[in-house]
């Protein structure tokens, strides 16, 4: 069971709700889900080695969680207890309505050919050597899998996730190849941040609190190929050292675009005079004003670590912490 630590800093109203989990936990150390595999090499290993009793988060870290986890049930509930209800609103014939099944048996469809079949939030597994490989996807619809990502706008903007995306939806389709049989998956962003006001006036800013997207997966020989790979160097690592464990890569670590601040005047940089994406365009600026000003780079700024649950044992924070990337 996890433990939370700052308790005092919750109201007991909402405290409840930040501590309640319902994740389906394994402790078997030989089974590790789709999600973990899509981790940081760096984070899985030496995460394993803290363990969850152990480990103390602060309980209003929970709130982005809980949150996606409530929009999970709550969608969940609507599809298996409210249905009907909705789906009559929505103007659907009622043939339609009655021939719509959740989570049906094989041997249901055999004797019911007429009935229009979706799938949620069901765990599938698959043994590959010693490890038992697992994930429970969100949505299946007409043989595509579909997931629900509450997130902030930055996330679809910037396109931040996409690649996790199709891995994760491409080991989905290999552990349940029966179920999920189209090439694309669908994300639903929900996003947690959206403004209306930014939306009128912002054409690439999302139009709407909900946007789809489509995400072509890999081929199951890729992914099967994909998920070996991860497997077999998490079992290189497994026992190593903490020194000789990979370092989390840019996108692990979801840094920014580093920047450079160019100021005319070296005698006053308490502000720059303007800031640059590329070296190239800094000093062609700084050649324009007679070459009389100073240039500084910022390092991306680096995020993950702040949720990482390896953060204690990991030494590569505190190589980032002292060049500046990360602030604590």
């Amino acid at each position: 069971m996890q433990r939370y630590s700052q308790v005092n800093e919750v109201p007991i109203a909402l405290a409840v709700f930040l501590a309640h989990d319902e994740y389906d936990y394994n402790d078997d150390p030989n089974t590790i889900s789709a999600t973990t595999l899509l981790k940081p090499l760096r984070q899985v290993i030496l995460a394993s080695r803290i363990p969850r009793t152990e480990s103390l988060v602060p309980l209003a870290d929970q709130m982005a969680s809980r949150l996606g986890a409530a929009i999970h049930s709550g969608i969940e509930n609507a599809w298996l207890h409210g249905r009907e209800k909705a789906m009559i609103a929505m103007g659907l014939p009622q043939h339609v309505i009655d021939n719509i099944v959740v989570n049906p048996t094989e041997e249901f469809l055999d004797a019911n050919p007429k009935a229009i079949p979706f799938y949620m939030e069901q765990r599938a597994s698959k043994q590959v050597g010693k490890w038992k490989v697992t994930g429970k996807y969100d949505f299946i619809g007409d043989g595509m899998v579909q997931d629900f990502k509450s997130t902030g706008t930055y996330s679809y903007t910037k396109q931040t996730g996409g690649t996790k995306y199709t891995q994760q939806g491409s080991i989905y389709r290999w552990l349940d190849p029966k179920k999920i049989t189209d090439d694309q998956m669908i994300i639903h962003y929900i996003f947690t941040d959206w403004q209306s006001m930014r939306a009128k006036q912002d054409p690439s800013y999302p139009q709407r609190r909900h946007i789809h997207q489509y995400f072509d997966l890999m081929g199951i020989a890729e992914t099967d190929r994909f998920v070996r790979n991860k497997l077999a160097l998490i079992e290189k690592y497994w026992d190593a050292p903490e020194e000789d464990i990979p370092d989390c890569d840019t996108e692990d670590l979801w840094r920014s675009e580093p920047v450079w601040k160019y100021f005319k005047n070296p005698l006053k940089t308490s502000r720059s005079t303007k800031n640059f994406d590329n070296r190239q365009d800094a000093y062609i600026r700084m050649s324009e004003d007679g070459n009389v000003g100073i240039i500084t780079e910022v390092p991306g700024r680096v995020m993950a670590c702040h949720y990482c649950p390896a953060f204690a044992l990991c030494t590569q924070k505190d190589r980032l912490v002292n060049e500046g990337s990360l602030t604590l």
